[in-house]
């Protein structure tokens, strides 16, 4: 059965004639509530999406764990992945070669990162993303049976690239490039770069710009010849189960290698950027909340207002027998009413809007003309979004609590009200 109280309070918020203005004040604050609820979560949505995608993007090109040697190259690595892959919670192992080095097409010269990886269990651990033209087989395989290639570029070693990259120095498929290795070779005439010809074959997109643009892999095999490295490497990359328990199974490797071995994991190498996004999260879920603050504001003066303007209904209600608290009760529900159709509607808006944004964008993006996300300046090409749901619960339950303060003063106010008072003059 309704409550007395939640009735009187209904009839409170129907507009009347003498009632537009404190009408128009209750409606302002519902499209304010509006407006807060749906902007948190579209925000905070797309702050998660940006996160998780950075995540996936950076730990799919990138190892969860790489294990190195204080001492410089790792030596007996096939040991020593054997070792590694025995400890729980480890899913693959393989080795690799990191250089700084410099390509060369024609006219067009930039740096790289070179990476020497093994082709045979490489992909078991990291993740290239798409690969738009060509193969990484072909790292191994060598590209002899392709049609129309002239003899002396078929037979030459591979190298994969990014888009990026392939865009920035003219480079096409199964076309030659020169690498430069700044580890130079001594000769009579002095020190030298080393320089080797390969030919690309496959052009990958990670969808991360900054390794579209700089990285470049070449055959474990190859990069151990180029840079004259023997049959050492850099360094094991290492795939967990876990991700988030990467750092507890970087210190378990390290404790069963023992010196000098020694473990990183991806939220180590990557913790400035991580914490630069949670602390933008926090910051923009602050910034938000003012709209609903202000919102609440406008309840409390319409609250106000409504008080004012039934000191004679008050009055009546209390000689009939009403309480402090029942009165109390009907400028509360009056408020809490208009905090939940303002947050009901605009946790609809939001969450249609966060589950179709990237389609929006899209829309957006054709309708003016212009690139939202631009690859070259930020870190992804597309506007990503992540509903989670214990976030929209903190934001309905945020706003239905600023809703519920915000009726106290004014509901106090009308139960302090003295009826002999207000009916002197009627």
């Amino acid at each position: 059965m309704t409550s007395y109280e939640f009735f009187i309070s209904l009839r409170y918020l129907r507009a009347r004639r003498k009632q537009v203005f404190v009408s128009i004040i209750t409606s302002i604050s519902i499209a304010g509530i509006f407006l807060g609820v749906a902007a948190l979560i579209i925000v905070i949505a797309v702050m998660n999406g940006f996160e998780t995608d950075l995540r996936n993007k950076i730990l799919g090109i990138n190892s969860h764990v790489i294990l190195m040697q204080y001492t410089g190259p790792m030596k007996d690595y096939s040991r020593v992945m054997g070792e590694v892959t025995q400890v729980p919670g480890v899913m693959a192992a393989t080795p690799f070669i990191y250089s700084q080095a410099m390509l060369k097409n024609r006219n067009s010269v930039t740096g790289v990162v070179l990476r020497g990886l093994s082709t045979e269990d490489a992909l078991k651990v990291i993740n290239l993303g798409k690969i738009r033209e060509g193969s990484v087989d072909a790292l191994r395989d060598g590209i002899q049976k392709v049609p129309g290639l002239k003899p002396d570029i078929a037979t030459l070693p591979g190298i994969l690239i990014g888009r990026e990259l392939a865009k920035n120095l003219g480079l096409f498929l199964y076309e030659p490039v020169h690498v430069l290795s700044p580890a130079g070779i001594s000769t009579p005439m002095g020190l030298v770069p080393r320089m080797k010809s390969f030919v690309v074959v496959g052009i990958f997109e990670s969808g991360f710009y900054e390794y579209d643009s700089t990285l470049a892999y070449i055959s474990l095999k190859e990069c151990q010849e180029f840079l004259n490295m023997g049959d050492t490497v850099t360094g094991i990359e290492i795939r967990v189960t876990d991700i988030y328990q990467a750092d507890r199974i970087a210190k378990a490797i390290e404790q069963k290698l023992g010196y000098p071995y020694w473990g990183r994991h991806w939220m180590e190498m990557n913790k400035n950027l991580f914490s630069a996004l949670r602390l933008e999260k926090r910051v923009m879920f602050i910034i938000l909340s003012l709209i609903v603050l202000v919102a609440a504001f406008n309840i409390i003066s319409a609250l106000i207002m409504i008080v004012m303007e039934k000191n004679k209904d008050i009055a009546i209600l209390k000689t009939m027998g009403a309480t402090r608290l029942g009165i109390m009760k009907i400028f509360i529900y009056q408020g809490l009413i208009v905090g939940a159709i303002g947050t009901v509607l605009g946790c609809l808006a939001g969450l249609l809007v966060a589950f179709n944004l990237e389609a929006i964008s899209r829309f957006v993006e054709k309708l003016f003309g212009f690139k939202i996300l631009p690859g070259d300046v930020y870190y992804l090409s597309e506007l990503p979004s992540q509903v989670n749901f214990g976030d929209v619960g903190i934001i309905i339950v945020g706003t239905m609590l600023i809703s519920f303060l915000s009726t106290i003063y004014p509901s106090w106010r009308a139960s302090r009200l003295d009826p002999a008072e207000s009916l002197r003059y009627e």
